[in-house]
């Protein structure tokens, strides 16, 4: 078969390690130079395939390239825009065939989470229904960690170091204030439907610290969880509480919803730290502070997980090597071999098992009260977050690469999304 070029795209929030990816994919396919040509990347996601806007990676120097490996956000750009149906939208489909045809694009690999997958696998559908061959692999990237059949998504890792650390600091703050001041800390993050992350926030109390976290996965009880905080105030004098962005009453409303829509259809979350806040000034008038973790999260990588970061990078040219092996429809992943010494390795899952499917936190790894997380949970999460894995620095700020980004001259006729 005559050697085809690839692209490759990052998709929906970006993290801290998904460059380490793209590293993976691009360094992997230039060693590969008898199999695949050029790797063009969509500048902005998938948008960048619909409409011909292509970035040729083959511009940038091996040091460059190299660099993305401790850079954080996404070097070509990413977005929010989920591809329907073939039947609903058979002309963007066709847009992506003229634009692979025109290039030259047999492999696409794209860097994403729950709603990267099913573009992905719907693009693989392309040479069944459309008649043009394109090995599809999609490359996880969540820090929400939850897709499913990989034991982490690269991301969450890091994540869950830096609100694992931020509340561990804060919490010191607030212990030396509340004497006299701030007796209840809360923290908002990330995690619409899964409380991995704030599950991290729950190691803290391995140092001793007063936490209650707030699941997704537990329906909120307003009375439980102002007592439980009256309980730990009374007896440390203060409290940290973590609450996920997706904690929701019985009735399904999120605490933090805006009463907006994103591009994907997903309610605009933002604003339960101040809701829970006030709460618990209203019920007994405790002096506190609340902070929006939000990009800060997802942005850290000065603070990254080695784990995390080898992760993302060994996904990436496993992506790569899947292509070269005729693999098709498929998403590399990470199988845990052992707790204790930490131990994985890489595995292989159907887009057809991952696409549309979400992995909440098993119910075993929440205490029955619902406002810890148990030994088994953080079992699963201190591998995670281990190791350091810092950028070179220079007077006093990280040195993160900038990518020229060159485009690709355009060949076809202009098309509107």
């Amino acid at each position: 078969m005559a050697k085809m070029n690839a692209f490759y795209a990052q998709s929906g929030g970006v993290t801290a390690v998904i460059n380490a990816s793209a590293c993976g994919v691009i360094e992997t396919a230039r060693k590969h130079k008898d199999k695949i040509g050029k790797v063009y990347a969509g500048r902005n996601g998938i948008i960048g395939a619909l409409t011909e806007d292509l970035i040729d990676t083959t511009k940038e120097s091996a040091k460059a390239i190299s660099s993305l490996r401790y850079t954080p956000s996404g070097a070509f750009g990413s977005c929010r825009y989920k591809l329907k149906s073939l039947e609903a939208n058979k002309r963007e489909y066709e847009r992506l065939i003229e634009i692979f045809k025109a290039h030259n694009i047999g492999y696409f690999f794209y860097n994403g989470g729950g709603d990267s997958a099913d573009t992905c696998y719907k693009v693989s559908q392309l040479s069944e229904k459309l008649g043009y061959p394109v090995q599809a692999i999609h490359v996880p990237k969540t820090v929400d960690n939850d897709l499913p059949i990989t034991d982490c998504c690269p991301g969450f890792g890091s994540v869950a170091k830096y609100i694992a650390v931020s509340t561990l600091e804060a919490s010191y703050d607030v212990c030396s204030m509340a004497k006299t001041s701030t007796k209840v800390f809360v923290i908002e993050v990330m995690g619409r439907h899964a409380g991995w992350i704030a599950a991290a926030g729950g190691l803290v109390e391995d140092h001793g610290i007063p936490v209650v976290i707030l699941f997704p996965e537990i329906e909120f009880d307003q009375k439980k969880f102002l007592a439980n905080v009256d309980a730990k105030v009374k007896k440390y004098g203060y409290c940290s509480v973590v609450v996920s962005e997706g904690c929701h009453y019985p009735d399904g409303k999120f605490l933090a919803e805006q009463g907006t829509r994103d591009a994907f259809g997903h309610a605009q979350l933002g604003g339960a730290a101040p809701v829970v806040a006030n709460m618990v000034k209203e019920a007994f008038g405790y002096k506190f502070h609340w902070a929006v973790a939000d990009y800060l999260q997802r942005a850290a990588r000065h603070i990254a997980s080695k784990t995390d970061v080898d992760q993302a990078y060994a996904l990436g040219k496993a992506a790569v090597e899947l292509a070269i092996k005729g693999q098709n429809a498929v998403m590399p992943t990470i199988d845990r071999i052992s707790d204790k010494p930490y131990k994985w390795k890489v595995g292989v899952a159907p887009l057809s098992k991952v696409a549309n499917v979400e992995k909440f936190m098993p119910r075993d790894f929440i205490t029955p009260d619902g406002f810890g997380i148990t030994a088994k949970c953080r079992t699963y999460l201190l591998p995670l977050i281990k190791g350091e894995d810092y950028p070179p620095y220079k007077d006093g700020l990280p040195q993160y690469v900038r990518l020229k980004n060159v485009a690709v001259p355009k060949k076809l006729a202009s098309f509107s999304i």
